[in-house]
């Protein structure tokens, strides 16, 4: 996922009360963590491939996964962010709900103040 585009999902599902963070996983690879109430951390899109999925760790264990996601190849920014948000993730293979969950209360963006500055003027 390109740098900027998950920063902007990021910041939206942040706006929705989900706890989520650019996820930097190597040079100009990026995707989304969301982390999850019990300890686990799903890391979102964070492979390169064109297609959504995500990777389900706990204490650096992998203990489930998002299957990769139908069309998602062609999804806008919004659609990823329904796909995040409709995730269940109970089970080790996790699964689509048939609607996302209501919102919570939004969560402040992170960086606050100084978030250009530390990532050097590099997005809008």
């Amino acid at each position: 996922m390109d740098e900027n585009k998950a920063r902007r999902v990021v910041d939206t599902l942040r706006e929705r009360g989900t706890d989520a963070h650019l996820a930097r996983v190597g040079v100009y690879q990026f995707g989304v963590s969301i982390r999850l109430p019990d300890g686990r951390e799903a890391t979102w899109d964070s492979d390169g491939t064109a297609a959504l999925e995500a990777q389900v760790m706990r204490n650096g264990m992998l203990v489930g996964f998002v299957p990769s996601i139908e069309g998602s190849e062609e999804f806008t920014e919004e659609q990823v962010v329904d796909a995040i948000l409709r995730t269940d993730y109970d089970k080790p293979i996790a699964r689509q709900r048939a609607t996302a969950p209501p919102p919570e209360p939004a969560l402040p963006r992170k960086g606050g103040l100084f978030r250009r500055f530390m990532d050097g003027f590099r997005y809008h």
